[in-house]
């Protein structure tokens, strides 16, 4: 594994973010804390705090600046904007960022207006992370800074299209007037070679940050996401409309059996879906098998447990020498 990263590159990302390394640590519901978030920031990248994680706006003030006491770096918040009966304190959450001083936030999930309207007054910046050409152009007529563009392999809500990033990612650059940066099963350096080279300005990653030393979450998960390959995830919740790609476990397989047997029906699933089970499953009980989590298709590359800077640097280095190949290949 590399050592040092001799590569130095300037985009739009790490220029807004003020960063090194042109890569992000998106939000995580049960990983994005501030040990985590301050390791990725120590590494030269960028990482987002995940709000909704957090049970009140004064805890997430709280967690800011814990993570201020563990970096000296830029870092800054996830809020994402989820389809749920009684909504966060979206407000409170604003007011917070605002007042901690955090220059960028990432919105994910639905229409980001109401977080743009409460925090670009106070000249924050916005990435939003979105699934489909068609939601990005939206949300930069609402007025986003930057968008996050994820493929169907993506961990998490990958929206309804089912489009990959190798169509996704070459027609957002093509087509929107905002800086784009790839997110979706990113993990390596050869794809962050790739996605510069498409006209992207940096890489988002979440799954491969889960198998760092630095991250919280439980041994069992992270050899978990070392065991696997790229055919370990599934997709669950798709009849009642709100996809997730997550780890293929028994517990997974139970929903995807009941949702064919009851389509739509969301209560016959909730009780395998619940966020608690896999918050247990991270932080008590490391075991993979007994709840639904989301991970992305990279874990098909994810072959060690680095420290974040050893993977930071590692990442870079790959992808010098993927973009020096490219060179060396010209007539």
């Amino acid at each position: 594994m590399a050592a040092t990263s001799p590569m130095k590159v300037k985009t739009a990302f790490t220029e807004m973010t003020g960063v090194e390394k042109p890569l992000m640590c998106g939000g995580m519901h049960y990983v994005g804390y501030a040990e985590l978030v301050a390791a990725v920031a120590n590494a030269g990248c960028f990482g987002c705090i995940t709000a909704l994680t957090q049970p009140n706006p004064e805890a997430l003030r709280q967690e800011i600046r814990k993570c201020r006491t563990l970096t000296s770096k830029p870092f800054g918040v996830n809020i994402t904007l989820l389809p749920v009966g009684v909504p966060p304190d979206y407000p409170g959450l604003a007011k917070v960022c605002i007042e901690e001083g955090i220059k960028v936030i990432e919105t994910a999930g639905r229409d980001p207006s109401q977080v743009i309207n409460l925090v670009k007054p106070a000249g924050i910046k916005i990435i939003h992370k979105t699934t489909s050409v068609r939601h990005a152009i939206s949300a930069i007529k609402r007025g986003v800074d930057m968008i996050s563009i994820d493929g169907f392999e993506c961990g998490g809500h990958p929206g309804s299209d089912d489009v990959t990033n190798w169509v996704l990612l070459p027609k957002a650059c093509a087509k929107l007037n905002v800086p784009i940066i790839v997110s979706g099963a990113c993990a390596n350096g050869r794809q962050l070679a790739a996605a510069l080279v498409m006209g992207a300005e940096g890489m988002n990653m979440g799954t491969r940050w889960m198998a760092t030393r630095e991250c919280g979450i439980k041994e069992g998960i992270k050899e978990a996401l070392v065991k696997a390959d790229e055919r370990n995830t599934t997709l669950v919740m798709r009849s009642v409309g709100n996809t997730e790609r997550v780890y293929k476990n028994p517990t997974a397989a139970k929903v995807v059996e009941t949702e064919a047997e009851h389509p739509g029906d969301f209560e016959k699933i909730r009780p395998y879906v619940a966020g608690l089970a896999y918050k247990e499953s991270f932080w008590s009980t490391g075991d993979p098998s007994t709840s639904v989590w989301s991970c992305g298709q990279s874990i098909g590359l994810i072959d060690s447990i680095p420290t974040c800077q050893e993977l930071a640097d590692e990442i870079m280095a790959d992808c010098e020498a993927c973009l020096n190949r490219v060179n060396r290949s010209r007539l």
